[in-house]
């Protein structure tokens, strides 16, 4: 509620499907305070059956980890860069590849 107050406008969450994130008591204080937060819910995880998910992981685990941006804009240019530099990592790429089997290892 801190982040609320400071910023005095609505917070809006994007989750996945953590425990943590879908307990109960969780589920009433987002359903308490729902004048001013806003939770959206990813689908579940499933690497294996989408490369784009391995690049979503590099994203979430480094750029976009705990970022907190003042507009949508914002968020995309942070996104854009992060994948611009993904863009000249093929070793990544391939990673996110030989997860869902779509290229073999080696």
């Amino acid at each position: 509620m801190l982040a609320h107050h400071a910023l005095g406008s609505p917070i809006v969450l994007i989750w996945d499907n953590l425990d943590r994130h879908t307990c109960a008591e969780m589920t009433a204080f987002v359903k308490a305070n729902s004048g001013w937060l806003r939770v959206f819910q990813l689908p579940s995880y499933a690497p294996d059956l989408n490369p784009a998910e391995g690049i979503w992981s590099l994203l979430v685990r480094g750029p976009l980890a705990n970022l907190a941006v003042g507009s949508f804009d914002e968020l995309v240019d942070v996104i854009r860069q992060a994948l611009k530099k993904i863009q000249y990592r093929p070793d990544l790429i391939d990673g996110c590849l030989v997860e869902t089997g779509a290229l073999a290892s080696g």
